[in-house]
């Protein structure tokens, strides 16, 4: 039972945009009052004339529980005697013109199975966590100098029963854990499982921001999924929307008959693009809601991290908008200043509460400092997805090889900047559904060269600077687009090439989670040399990547077309003996078997900047990596 100072004090913090739990005082929670046992509701609707808890406990007649006006800030009390765990219910809410609307609750913890729509009783403590092992490690884990690779995860189209029929959070813990620990993924990112009314808006488009959708069960259900990939050593992440709502009626659009969560001004609140409303980043309750999700999020569920959608669209007035569709801020500009404010207030409270939290942004534009922290004048994230990167290599890629030297510039600007943030490099369902065919499909040429082109682009994109993330599907060649309502086509696993490409992905990821080269100094500029950027006309590009041992040092060549060369040579830093320790052109992935089977001796000659060269042969469409293997000292 909370006692009355705490309520007024938790109230005035929430009316401050500074109570971080709102979600533990307001919504439905177990109680006890005058020794009888049921369940306590509180809301904030400030602009109602009066507010009912109805449900099928009292045939949906309003006038058998009406709540308590608390304060003059809107704040509306309930309680309940003898409900129990999954009570449906809703609130009737008068409106200020004198109109009844049926409102499911904002912190909802637990939501009926869509079409449905209302609110169910559900408490937050009765799950029995069993990953201590895990959070204790992620403690003591510096998340810059590890691998971290990220497995991108739509539960529904994964794999399902039938058609908008799910396996259970359970039975989806059981399929997809082994699978994604067999391919040495560090993650999983699940598209957001916030409530949400319509299947193919993904969970993007949110009514329940405090429950678990119930297409898959309940919210321990989801917990337990959790629980199983930390004891599997796979942490979890969850796309999260602050930037917009849905304009469903049940939702939180007018929710109380006025503006609440939305701006007053429709140009402000109205994202014409999505057909959604924006939340009222300056309004102080908002704050605390938005904040205490994020943070419900992550206690609650254990979860590892957020990456927040659309932050671009946080920060800029006129995103997605025509003329005439926004207006310029108090200082002529562009930017959201609420919502900048807002952002940076959100990390601040996130890392004081769990500094070892992943905050990732989706922020598509060259904002600066989107990673820094904010005591330098940064966002607050911890993370950037690298939108540029992606765009560049996806244009880059989906050319024919004989095109490719006349926009080599493509595969070498990111490193211009690869620095500035500390970067997730993006492969995400967004890149891969629309038309936008899958990323073997975007892949130019025949059959054999679609599959050398994909594992030469898997290849490249993890030997560059930056953690990863890729869509499921993508590690056995998924050919169709990402098709929303179907499961993935786990049948073409039947076919030679992609079980090879599925066995070429597990190698590659093995590689990448061996190599401290390759994520170890993945945010510093020692991290990674240019051997040649230059050779524009062949399409070949090489460079070193680097970690804190001088013996970890890793030489990637990239060749980019279809032709094969004998004795190129490819300047090394150090004298001694290479050996080619992986490429994507083995017999063995589906490749045409021009590897360097033999050891490297290094030339004594200057070769592209570096004091030594070594003659090898170049695969086609290929990416190979050397190791020094040993020095003349030790070859002595």
């Amino acid at each position: 039972m909370l006692e009355e100072a705490t309520i007024e004090h938790d109230l005035y913090l929430f009316h401050q945009g500074n109570l971080r739990y709102s979600y533990q005082l307001l919504g439905a929670h177990p109680d006890i009052k005058e020794g009888k046992e049921g369940y306590r509701f509180m809301l904030w609707a400030p602009n109602a004339q009066g507010v009912n808890i109805v449900g099928d406990f009292n045939n949906w007649d309003g006038r058998e529980h009406p709540m308590e006006k608390l304060t003059e800030n809107g704040i509306w009390y309930g309680f309940i005697p003898a409900l129990t765990e999954g009570t449906i219910y809703k609130y009737e809410i008068l409106t200020p013109h004198g109109h009844l609307r049926l409102k499911a609750d904002p912190y909802g913890f637990s939501s009926e199975l869509r079409p449905n729509t209302a609110s169910v009783t559900y408490p937050l403590n009765k799950y029995s966590w069993n990953d201590e092992q895990w959070m204790k490690r992620r403690e003591k884990l510096n998340i810059y100098e590890t691998p971290v690779s990220i497995y991108e995860l739509h539960l529904g189209s994964w794999k399902n029963i039938e058609l908008e029929v799910y396996y259970t959070y359970r039975e989806y813990a059981d399929m997809v854990i082994p699978h994604v620990k067999e391919l040495g993924y560090s993650h999983i990112e699940l598209l957001p499982i916030t409530e949400h009314p319509f299947d193919r808006s993904w969970g993007y488009q949110t009514t329940g921001y405090f429950a678990a959708t119930s297409r898959y069960g309940t919210p321990d259900d989801f917990r337990y999924f959790v629980d199983q990939c930390h004891q599997n050593g796979i942490g979890v992440i969850l796309d999260w929307v602050p930037a917009h709502f849905c304009k469903d009626e049940h939702g939180l659009r007018r929710f109380d008959g006025e503006a609440l969560y939305e701006y007053q001004d429709t140009l402000k609140a109205d994202k014409p693009q999505w057909g959604t409303l924006t939340f009222d980043f300056g309004r102080k309750e908002v704050q605390s809601f938005l904040i205490s999700n994020a943070i419900f999020w992550l206690k609650e569920f254990h979860l590892d991290g957020l990456r927040v959608d659309a932050v671009a669209s946080m920060l800029y007035l006129d995103f997605g908008k025509e003329e005439g569709q926004w207006e310029l801020n108090e200082y002529g500009g562009r930017e959201n200043l609420e919502a900048v404010e807002f952002v940076k207030k959100m990390n601040e409270a996130i890392f004081e509460e769990d500094p070892h939290v992943l905050m990732m942004a989706e922020e598509s534009t060259s904002w600066p400092l989107v990673s820094a922290p904010t005591y330098i004048g940064g966002l607050g994230f911890n993370y950037k997805w690298n939108m540029g990167w992606m765009n560049d290599m996806l244009e880059y890629i989906e050319m024919d090889p004989i095109h490719r030297k006349h926009h080599h510039h493509l595969i070498t600007f990111s490193l211009f900047y690869a620095f500035s943030e500390n970067f997730v490099l993006p492969i995400s369902h967004d890149e891969v559904v629309h038309g936008k065919k899958s990323l073997l499909n975007k892949m130019p040429g025949d059959y054999w060269q679609k599959f050398a082109n994909l594992r030469a682009f898997l290849a490249f994109m993890y030997a560059h600077p930056g953690k990863k993330l890729l869509m499921m599907g993508t590690e056995f060649g998924q050919f169709d687009e990402w098709k929303d309502l179907e499961d993935l086509d786990w049948e073409l696993l039947e076919y030679d090439s992609h079980a090879s490409t599925l066995a070429y992905f597990k190698q590659l990821q093995q590689l990448y989670n061996d190599m401290p080269a390759l994520w170890e100094l993945d945010h510093e500029e020692e991290g990674f040399f240019w051997i040649d950027a230059n050779n524009y006309e062949q399409s070949i590009v090489s460079f070193a990547r680097n970690s804190r041992k001088s013996n970890d040092q890793l030489i990637v060549v990239c060749n980019f077309t279809p032709e094969v060369y004998h004795n190129y040579r490819v300047g090394v830093p150090e004298e001694g003996t290479y050996q080619e320790i992986f490429t994507s052109d083995a017999t063995h992935f589906g490749g045409s078997g021009q590897t360097n089977a033999l050891d490297l001796h290094s030339i004594s000659e200057p070769w592209q900047s570096q004091g030594q060269h070594i003659q090898m042969t170049i695969p086609p469409l290929a990416v190979s990596f050397l190791k020094r293997t040993s020095s003349p000292k030790e070859e002595k």
